[in-house]
């Protein structure tokens, strides 16, 4: 097992990562103060719980925990304020209350919509992240917990700090290989955000971390995690350093609400988006296409699977309408992360529109 600490002073917590931790998983609850007297409420989906809340709540309950359990359907159409009331719901009805602790089990998704589930329950109570995706491992760490609106995505949440995120690298066999890829797009970003050597390795062992073979997918995790949980540490409500985070995300958040969260995957939203960044930054003069800064990432993102290409159905005009949603805007201007070199970036404002119409042109070409 390996353990990082996102450092926030009294709101410190671990990082787990290993195989086989979900058998530990009452054990690292006593272990960080959360004892059987109370209440866990476990959140999963529907194709998440088949295969591992049996598991989980016979675990805990032999451990002496009473446990209760909600499971929604499996998609990014959960993360909404109907979804949100359905979980408080329950929650009532099961007699939560501010001594319970939500656990999340499953992705992405459950693990935002269970995060803010538990930031609103009774002004908030404590939770637990259980990632069970290889893209989770972003999203798990930080305490960014929200929910969607049909004009933007993320855009009702809250900064709610789990009490620990408890990675079972075993859960990722079971994905199927649309998200298995999709979820390296995060991986591969925390790369170009902060370390081309980590790019590096990511780009030499792609064959064995597509396989899932260890060590290298637990090393891949560590290091993701890692990065994520030093910047987190610097800058927990994203007042400057944590805003390097969002490569892609201005872009893919855009593409992901105009498929209306279904026609693209987050992952591959943000490869795209991540694409059209690189693109971007050359365009505007912050690299040199003998920098060959945007050729390099789209040859990375290529090697795991990943679409580079902005698809022909997406209008552009619907892409800057969504773009202005975005809650990374300020005072009604785009504001992207923009690379300045494989494993360096810079948040950039007051891009000119053209620049970002011409650069979702090109963008449609990218082969």
């Amino acid at each position: 097992m390996n353990q990082l600490t996102v450092d926030l002073g009294e709101r410190s917590y671990p990082i787990l990562i290993g195989k086989g931790l979900l058998r530990q998983l009452p054990q690292q609850l006593a272990a960080r103060g959360i004892e059987p007297r109370q209440t866990l409420f476990i959140v999963s989906d529907e194709h998440v719980a088949p295969l591992y809340l049996e598991q989980v709540v016979n675990g805990l309950e032999q451990a002496g925990y009473r446990c209760g359990y909600h499971i929604v359907p499996a998609g990014e159409q959960v993360k909404s304020l109907a979804y949100l009331e359905e979980i408080t719901g329950k929650a009532l009805e099961i007699g939560l209350d501010r001594n319970s602790v939500f656990l999340a089990l499953g992705g992405g998704v459950i693990g935002d919509l269970t995060g803010f589930c538990a930031a609103a329950y009774m002004r908030g109570v404590p939770f637990v992240q259980i990632p069970t995706t290889l893209l989770a491992h972003d999203s798990s760490v930080g305490g960014k917990v929200a929910v969607n609106h049909p004009l933007g995505k993320n855009i009702i949440g809250a900064f709610h700090q789990p009490s620990l995120v408890l990675y079972d690298t075993e859960t990722l066999t079971t994905l199927p290989k649309r998200e298995i890829y999709a979820g390296f797009a995060e991986v591969l970003k925390h790369g170009l955000i902060w370390s081309e050597s980590f790019t590096n390795w990511l780009s030499d062992n792609a064959s064995s971390l597509l396989s899932l073979e260890s060590p290298f997918i637990e090393e891949a995790i560590q290091q993701g995690c890692a990065i994520k949980a030093e910047v987190v540490s610097n800058d927990e409500r994203e007042q400057g350093l944590r805003a390097i985070l969002n490569l892609g995300h201005t872009f893919g958040h855009a593409l992901e609400a105009i498929s209306s969260y279904g026609g693209l995957i987050h992952g591959e939203a943000i490869s795209i988006g991540m694409v059209a960044a690189a693109l971007l930054a050359e365009r505007i003069g912050l690299t040199k296409a003998e920098d060959r800064v945007a050729e390099r990432t789209i040859s990375l993102l290529k090697q795991y699977h990943l679409p580079v290409q902005l698809p022909s159905a997406f209008a552009i005009d619907d892409i800057l309408a969504a773009m202005r949603h975005d809650k990374k805007g300020k005072d009604g201007k785009f504001v992207f992360v923009l690379p300045t070199a494989i494993g360096a970036v810079e948040i950039v404002e007051n891009v000119d529109e053209a620049d970002i119409i011409e650069t979702l042109k090109i963008c449609k070409e990218v082969e």
